[in-house]
């Protein structure tokens, strides 16, 4: 029934359930999901894309984490432009089945953006469009309670904690990702903000639990 499940993706704690979602759908139906995230043209031009690139690709890099712990195949994309404009411009290029996106973004005025986007995505889409509410309350919310989560879950994986050098966390789609450098390894360490679940990945080896 469906082949591409799009999952468009801000990073924001409301995409967390789009991204189950959209990844459960894709498992169902053994299609590809495509991850696109889109950098907004504003009134600063080519300085606030600056700033706003490398969280596009990180919201893009969380799904595309998901998916591969899920044995789902995954493409990701980070476009700039007008969202809704470029979200069915993709669609149309390369032939997406489904959009399955969350209906909040961010605090203040990005989330009234993203349900913005969502509203003229379900209006103007030839395609169907599943939306997703958050509904999850977030336990972590500390960057430093993020970061004692992630050296216990290094420790588990046989790394050593103390010996690890942290960067600075950020969270993306209500995980933490918290980056370190240990045992000559760049670790990233996925710390889920609503579940405390954690996922260790490296370049060299990849683990879950």
């Amino acid at each position: 029934m469906y082949q591409d499940v799009l999952i468009p993706t801000d990073g924001s704690d409301g995409t967390r359930r789009s991204i189950e979602h959209g990844l459960a759908i894709a498992d169902r139906f053994d299609a590809t999901v495509h991850a696109l995230s889109v950098v907004p043209e504003g009134p600063l031009g080519t300085f606030e894309a600056d700033e706003a690139t490398p969280a596009a690709h990180r919201a893009v890099e969380r799904v595309e984490l998901e998916a591969n712990a899920a044995g789902v195949d995954v493409v990701t994309a980070v476009e700039q432009g007008v969202p809704h404009e470029e979200i069915l411009e993709y669609v149309d290029e390369n032939g997406v089945d489904v959009i399955v996106m969350g209906t909040q973004g961010r605090t203040g005025i990005d989330r009234v953006l993203m349900g913005s986007v969502t509203e003229r995505i379900v209006r103007m889409a030839d395609v169907p469009v599943v939306t997703v509410r958050l509904n999850e309350e977030l336990r972590i919310e500390d960057a430093d309670e993020a970061e004692r989560i992630a050296r216990d879950a290094l420790a588990e994986e046989g790394y050593d904690r103390d010996a690890a050098v942290p960067e600075a966390p950020h969270r993306t789609s209500a995980s933490w990702i918290v980056p370190f450098e240990v045992d000559g390894e760049r670790v990233h360490v996925h710390v889920d903000a609503v579940n405390r679940e954690t996922r260790v990945a490296s370049p060299n080896r990849r683990r879950n639990r």
